[in-house]
């Protein structure tokens, strides 16, 4: 008598299990409630600071660069 192997193994069973648990859960997750939302907008508000921030910073060097030129075409 020979023992043959199983088309499944016991990884393939455990992913099965483990897909067939969580595909109820991420559809639940479609659906955004108040406190995603105002998470979104926190993102949102964030990063367009930073944007801001790193305008004003590059103006601000671009300023300070003239003004370095300017002293040193006096300093001459």
């Amino acid at each position: 008598m020979t023992l043959r192997k199983s088309r499944f193994s016991a990884k393939t069973a455990l992913t099965a299990l483990v897909l067939g648990l969580t595909a109820p859960v991420l559809a639940a997750c479609e659906d955004e409630g108040p406190a995603e939302q105002l998470g979104e907008n926190i993102d949102e508000s964030v990063e367009e600071s930073g944007e801001a921030m790193e305008g004003a910073a590059e103006n601000m060097g671009e300023q300070m660069e003239e003004t370095g030129n300017t002293m040193q075409e006096q300093a001459q």
